[in-house]
């Protein structure tokens, strides 16, 4: 093995919260060891590839051309009729404003890890987590075959929604089926698209869930799916779902597919706590995606970057516990946690509408010109017209 015996901060998983939590870290003056399990950080893809422009406010980041492939200027949301609204790319949530290359785009989140200091371990899996007393003192990788003891100050969680260090900490992440989708997504060529717009289709389409088509450019894009895992008898509906609306699609009729993923992705409320002694989760291992969109790269490396800076605060201070961790729940809930929340509970009503209701609200919506895509905004919306719709979200608005 490549790594040393011990370090401050341990970072399990390299996706982007994982990378920003390792970067402003080490930029931080931590001692910093990130692991991935795979043998390519940022391959095989799982994501629709659409990232919101807020991530350049929050973190220093800028679009590079190896992954910024193409930025859009808004989304077209469709009804079950057809009729659609449309929402500039600012105002348009966590997926909208940019479609990148998803494994360039972690590559280049993990090579500025590196530059700030942090070190790299791919094709590292943790198979335990250390304790000594009931206090974690590191964890227990593999690699090539070889099991070593690495001890550590803080172990951040950056392990995906199925993450295990979570599970090993104690906290409950437990997911019911009417919080996880079942998603399914080709990467198309042969197409013929507007390039300006990201397109999302809600309704009997899909149900609980919605389509999506992120172009990459007017020929190439990522076409995909996700349902409701209690609104379908198993994960192989989402084929049937996303192939009967492909071939209802005339802008299908000559494309070719290239790639196909799957996975599943949780839209729960976020967890009602992200630290313990000696830990924190960052990213899907803490419910950060979001309810509404599934979308959880924008809020993973907003978060991370939160997670990080504390974590080199807690080194300096040799402080690792509950309560000096307080600083990041404080931290990222100030950024996030309202809007988790919010749009949870917009999720759970819209799961329960039927197509003419939803076409209701793209009525309304195309209407009503709305300053801000927020939930409050929306619903207020609506209420105006059809206040039988929001009525058990009144404490919302």
């Amino acid at each position: 093995m490549f790594f040393k015996d011990s370090y401050d901060v341990i970072v399990v998983g390299g996706g982007p919260s994982g990378s920003t939590a390792a970067r402003y870290a080490a930029r931080n003056g931590a001692d910093v060891l990130l692991v991935e399990k795979r043998q390519e950080i940022g391959s095989p893809v799982r994501c629709g590839e659409g990232v919101s422009m807020e991530i350049f406010k929050h973190v220093d980041i800028k679009p590079d051309s190896s992954w910024f492939v193409n930025q859009v200027t808004g989304a077209r949301i469709f009804g079950p009729s057809g009729k659609f609204i449309l929402i500039d790319a600012k105002k348009a949530g966590d997926e909208v404003g940019a479609v990148i290359e998803r494994d360039n785009f972690d590559k280049y989140l993990a090579t500025e890890a590196a530059r700030a200091g942090a070190e790299i371990a791919t094709k590292t899996s943790v198979v335990a987590l250390n304790r000594d007393g009931g206090e974690i003192t590191g964890v227990r990788v593999r690699r090539m075959g070889e099991e070593k003891d690495v001890s550590a100050k803080l172990v951040i969680g950056a392990d995906g929604f199925e993450s295990q260090i979570a599970r090993w900490s104690g906290f409950n992440t437990n997911l019911k089926t009417r919080d996880t989708t079942s998603n399914l997504q080709y990467r198309m060529t042969n197409l013929d698209l507007d390039p300006r717009f990201t397109d999302f289709y809600i309704g009997s389409v899909a149900p609980g869930g919605y389509v999506w088509i992120f172009p990459k450019s007017r020929e190439v894009a990522n076409v995909g799916i996700g349902l409701l895992l209690s609104k379908i008898k198993g994960p192989s509906e989402a084929k049937d779902y996303l192939d009967a609306f492909i071939e209802n699609d005339i802008r299908f009729k000559n494309a070719s597919i290239m790639e196909t993923v799957s996975g599943g992705v949780s839209v729960s409320a976020p967890l009602d706590k992200v630290t313990a002694d000696r830990i924190m989760l960052v990213g899907d291992a803490a419910r950060m995606i979001d309810p509404l969109t599934g979308g959880g790269i924008s809020n993973g490396v907003i978060a991370g970057k939160v997670c990080g800076e504390v974590a080199a605060e807690a080194v300096k201070a040799q402080d690792f516990s509950d309560e000096f961790l307080q600083r990041y729940e404080k931290g990222w809930r100030e950024l996030l946690e309202e809007k988790l929340y919010r749009d949870y509970m917009a999720k759970e009503k819209l799961v329960s509408l039927d197509d003419v209701a939803l076409d209701k609200l793209i009525e309304v919506m195309s209407a009503v010109r709305l300053e801000n895509l927020s939930t409050k905004e929306i619903l207020t919306a609506i209420r105006s017209k059809y206040p039988e719709l929001v009525k058990e979200f009144e404490d919302l608005i």
